[in-house]
């Protein structure tokens, strides 16, 4: 069966209140009732303490005192009797005071001095009724008493009347409870239920979903990590359109690289094969089909590079190393490429600078970046710098070429990004992997790159790898 969480809410509450109630209410009934019957026993005592002290100044002689205690005591509902050693009552006189006898035990209690005291007798009086018996001592010995007697149905009419009140209160008391608990019950579940509705909607696909979130209780802070969710989600949801985005242009960039010299190798084939190509060409078509075979392979090998670096596969082997003979190596096997744009590579760096990293990927991250900057530089220059920093080395590759705006700059680190689409059939960087390898491969150096550009002026890549201590 299935019970809202309202009334479970509901049932909850009013059955934690009855139950506090019930036990409030029975305590302080007793404690009422007790109050009540010992207020009675310490009046009775008092009147009967001056009872015996004002009879036994005049040596127990005369009923002129005894008389006026009993026209008092008459208004207060209280009968008194005196009684001798013998335990025999002389006053008042006989049929003016019930019949009563006292048992063994409270007599032996008298002997010794202390005060008898029955807050309710049920069974010696001809009513239900408090009394107390007094002894009076001369020298150790029981001279004699005085008893004291008072109906409890006045009592009784007082704790009536308290508990007819207490009960009026907690009905009260119950009734607001009652109503309380319910707005509170229903504003906890239309808080819920707000949550459970915005959590549907994220579920058929609404990602701008919020609820109101507060820090006041447990559900306010759970609306706030539900949103915090949602925004998670929905930069999720936006990564993985923009990845797939990409991931489609990528593909296709990939066929139509791959398009281009399997084509090329296709169409010089079929023509050795039909003897169509000049034998004079022969050569040289055989020499294109082996460049376009290489090239094929080196966009199979940085694609398959990228995915070893990016899964943390490739082990580095860091030592220290000449910067300028790096560089000097990266210049000689670029230097045809960058005369070809007409070009000028310079090289500034300090013969005794060492930088501390792996040879072969430190050659392989400044030839992609090398090649990037003579991809987009035409009748400009392309400066390799390299100097100390606090706990670094920099290195800093700048070019004169076209630039690049804020919006470039922050994609060119994607995978499946290419800064000028209008370049995919440039000869170099046709996969626009290059920068994404260069970004991996200094992160595993514990090193950090950073680029800036400005439109029509050129771009400057700046590398730092930490000094080994």
């Amino acid at each position: 069966m299935k019970l809202k969480y309202m009334y479970q809410l509901l049932i909850s509450h009013i059955g934690v209140l009855v139950i506090a109630f019930l036990i409030l209410s029975f305590s302080f009934a007793k404690y009422v009732e007790n109050y009540v019957y010992q207020n009675k026993v310490e009046e009775l005592i008092a009147y009967g303490q001056n009872i015996l002290h004002d009879y036994s100044r005049d040596n127990w002689g005369g009923n002129r005192i005894l008389d006026q205690y009993r026209q008092v005591l008459r208004t207060r509902n209280i009968m008194f009797s005196v009684f001798n050693q013998q335990g025999e009552i002389f006053y008042p006189e006989a049929g003016f005071f019930p019949r009563f006898t006292m048992s063994e035990k409270e007599w032996e209690s008298l002997e010794d001095g202390k005060i008898v005291v029955v807050k309710q007798d049920l069974k010696r009086f001809d009513q239900a009724v408090s009394f107390v018996s007094l002894p009076f001592i001369v020298n150790g010995e029981l001279m004699g008493g005085v008893l004291l007697v008072s109906p409890i149905s006045g009592s009784r009419e007082t704790i009536s009347d308290i508990n007819q009140f207490l009960f009026y209160t907690i009905l009260i008391s119950l009734t607001v409870s009652f109503l309380l608990s319910g707005l509170l019950s229903k504003l906890h579940v239309r808080r819920i239920q707000r949550i459970r509705e915005a959590t549907s909607m994220v579920s058929s696909g609404n990602y701008d979903v919020q609820v109101n979130a507060s820090k006041i209780d447990e559900i306010g802070e759970l609306a706030s990590d539900f949103n915090e969710m949602v925004k998670k989600l929905k930069a999720s949801q936006e990564e993985i359109s923009r990845l797939e985005k990409r991931r489609r242009q990528f593909i296709a960039d990939v066929s139509h690289e791959l398009k281009t010299p399997l084509t090329t190798i296709s169409g010089v084939i079929e023509g050795l094969k039909s003897d169509m190509i000049p034998e004079e060409e022969k050569e040289r078509g055989i020499q294109l089909v082996s460049q376009e075979a290489k090239r094929l392979i080196r966009l199979v090998n940085e694609n398959l590079d990228y995915e070893k670096i990016r899964s943390n596969q490739v082990k580095l082997n860091i030592e220290p190393i000449q910067l300028i003979d790096v560089f000097e190596i990266v210049k000689e096997q670029l230097l045809s490429q960058a005369e070809e744009k007409n070009n000028i590579m310079i090289i500034e760096a300090d013969e005794n600078e060492i930088i501390y990293a792996d040879y072969d990927r430190l050659i392989q991250i400044l030839i992609n970046i090398v090649k990037n900057s003579i991809q987009f530089t035409q009748n400009g220059k392309i400066f390799l710098r390299g100097k100390p920093g606090y706990k670094e080395t920099i290195i800093e590759i700048e070019d004169t070429g076209i630039g690049m705006d804020e919006k470039e700059i922050e994609n060119i680190w994607q995978r499946f990004y290419k800064a000028d689409l209008s370049r995919t059939n440039n000869k170099y960087g046709e996969f626009g992997l290059g920068l994404s390898i260069v970004k991996q491969l200094v992160l595993l150096h514990q090193g950090e790159i950073n680029v800036t550009s400005k439109k029509g002026k050129g771009t400057k890549f700046e590398i730092k790898l930490p000094v080994k201590s």
